[in-house]
């Protein structure tokens, strides 16, 4: 899909970054690389709630190579914000080794751009404002949504892949079927 290297540091473009759409045989390597980045303890988080009985939408997902290892990944879940239609990001994974290098940013970005030019309009996570605000998250759009456990109010980022869409969000946020 994309090769990313231009926009990653000097060591990871040296390495041949790419990314890629998620394919169904990518699913094993994705899940072992969720499962060393969160362990076990990623199942009682409350962004759980929003995936679970659900599937990824298979035509957003996104993986990181480096040679022939899946080193990063994305994935995004049909959700409702309210009334709004929107997506969940995550989980979203760097391997270790790599995370020094510019992947995840890179992915964040791609899956964004790849929604969009789905006709997506708005992205939820739970994350850390101070990484995903430079990505275009921000806390104040998601102030009056409600999560379906406890969370973290700080951490909830939405970002906006349309101007104005996050203006007037409000009410509770909760899993729903792809199409």
């Amino acid at each position: 899909m994309a090769n990313i290297n231009a926009a990653l540091s000097a060591p990871a473009a040296a390495a041949e970054v790419r990314i890629d759409a998620e394919r169904p045989g990518d699913g094993p390597a994705v899940e072992a690389l969720i499962h060393r980045a969160f362990g076990p303890g990623r199942l009682a988080k409350t962004a759980e709630r929003l995936r679970e009985g659900g599937a990824p939408l298979a035509d957003l997902g996104m993986v990181a190579w480096r040679d022939l290892a899946i080193i990063g990944c994305v994935r995004l879940w049909s959700i409702r914000l309210g009334d709004a239609p929107g997506l969940l990001l995550g989980p979203f994974a760097v391997d270790a080794a790599h995370r020094i290098l510019g992947v995840g940013r890179a992915l964040i970005n791609e899956a964004c751009e790849g929604a969009a030019r789905a006709g997506h309009r708005l992205i939820l996570l739970v994350g850390d404002e101070t990484y995903f605000a430079p990505l275009g998250f921000a806390a104040e759009p998601a102030r009056r949504l409600v999560m379906p456990g406890p969370v973290d109010r700080r951490r909830v980022l939405v970002r906006a892949l349309a101007s104005g869409e996050a203006d007037h969000l409000v009410g509770p946020v909760r899993a729903e079927s792809p199409p």
